[in-house]
């Protein structure tokens, strides 16, 4: 299978799948425990049928918006991800560039393999960063700090890994950051000699954003969990929250809320987004997915308060659905990784292609020409349970 012979998202992950070492590919598609959360991201879109409005002028579709007070040509963000020079040896740059040509905002990981200000000086397409609250808060703010100074959009603030899931499948390949070369993924190695190569000549895998500081982020042969364990902080609570929203002073997404009380809670303390994320299910298992989480929280929260939801998003339609529940925006995280581990900067440029065209195509077909005639009546009455 080649790039152009992909046509939807899941041809991406085949073509990912053949690309990458096992240990490589079960990290970026892997979840926690069961993986029962996981799945539900991606099946219970299903449960929320769209109900299509017929002789309507549809001569031009119009997907723009004005999102965290940029503006936008559609309303996908491309989600944070940490180490993406995992899946291809350009990593975040080639994310970077692929998404300012897609005229959206690219959402750049504290654990990212490039340099913020890197990233931050390629283009000026919108870019949020995102950011884990560590046990040396001095380094939070000083990451704020560089933020500010490169001029990033906006600001998200992760709350849903105060400690690292249980991912049995990068356990039971040992995968650490680098990845080891050991006996036991010698074979897969082998097998993927382009990755390989790259992997050992051309990749460099440290957490960029702490070079040259004093703070050291990974052990040789230490594994992401036991990074997370020991550097983030288990004790932040709402009043640093609050903190982080009034030192940023700028637009301000809250990643990994999922109840109605801690939505109006991000509000109270100075949210401008909320953003209805379960870590694509690589944390906890057994909560809900986010797409029945959004009802709720719309309802929940006044209308000035912009709504962010990942998790699962693989069409158009799913796009479709979220926004007819009320989200602003759904950001992806795996499929564009599935497109930068098949080709680089073009694959990910073609996985937005392919999401961008499905939504563009069922906007059409529903019968709403822009954003704003997406609603509740774009939906089936009741949702199937």
């Amino acid at each position: 299978m080649q790039l152009n012979k992909c046509v939807s998202i899941d041809d991406l992950r085949r073509l990912a799948h053949r690309r990458l070492p096992k240990p490589i590919f079960d990290f970026l598609e892997g979840g926690a425990d069961d993986e029962w959360t996981m799945r539900q991201n991606i099946d219970r879109f299903d449960a929320y049928p769209l109900m299509p409005g017929t002789l309507v002028d549809i001569g031009e579709i119009d997907m723009s918006s004005n999102l965290l007070g940029c503006d936008i040509d559609w309303p996908v963000i491309a989600a944070p991800t940490g180490a993406s020079a995992l899946f291809h040896h350009t990593g975040e740059a080639a994310v970077a560039e692929a998404v300012a040509n897609s005229n959206t905002f690219y959402a750049m990981s504290t654990m990212s393999t490039q340099s913020l200000e890197h990233i931050g000086g390629l283009n000026n397409a919108p870019k949020i960063f995102q950011v884990y609250v560590f046990r040396d808060r001095g380094l939070t703010e000083a990451l704020v700090e560089r933020c500010q100074a490169a001029k990033y959009d906006a600001l998200c603030l992760t709350v849903d890994t105060p400690l690292s899931g249980n991912r049995e499948r990068d356990r039971r390949n040992g995968l650490s950051i680098p990845p080891k070369w050991t006996l036991k993924s010698l074979s897969e190695f082998a097998i993927h000699p382009s990755w390989s190569f790259n992997a050992k000549f051309r990749s460099s895998f440290d957490l960029a954003n702490f070079t040259g500081t004093q703070h050291v982020p990974v052990k040789p042969g230490q594994s992401a969990p036991e990074y997370v364990n020991s550097q983030f902080d288990r004790t932040l609570t709402w009043d640093d929250a609050a903190w982080l929203a009034k030192r940023w002073q700028g637009p301000f997404a809250i990643k990994g809320i999922m109840s109605v009380d801690d939505a109006r809670r991000a509000v109270d303390i100075g949210a401008t987004a909320v953003w209805l994320s379960n870590h694509g299910g690589r944390q906890f298992d057994g909560i809900p997915a986010t797409i029945d989480c959004l009802a709720d929280i719309r309802n929940a929260v006044p209308d000035h308060i912009e709504l962010i939801l990942d998790g699962g998003v693989r069409r158009g339609t799913h796009i479709l659905k979220a926004l007819a529940l009320g989200a602003n925006a759904c950001a992806v995280g795996r499929p564009y990784l599935y497109g930068l581990a098949a080709a680089g900067s073009p694959g990910v440029a073609h996985a937005l292609e392919i999401l961008r065209s499905e939504l563009e195509r069922g906007m059409a077909l529903l019968g709403t020409p822009t954003l704003a005639d997406i609603g509740h009546h774009s939906l089936a009455r009741n949702p199937i349970i």
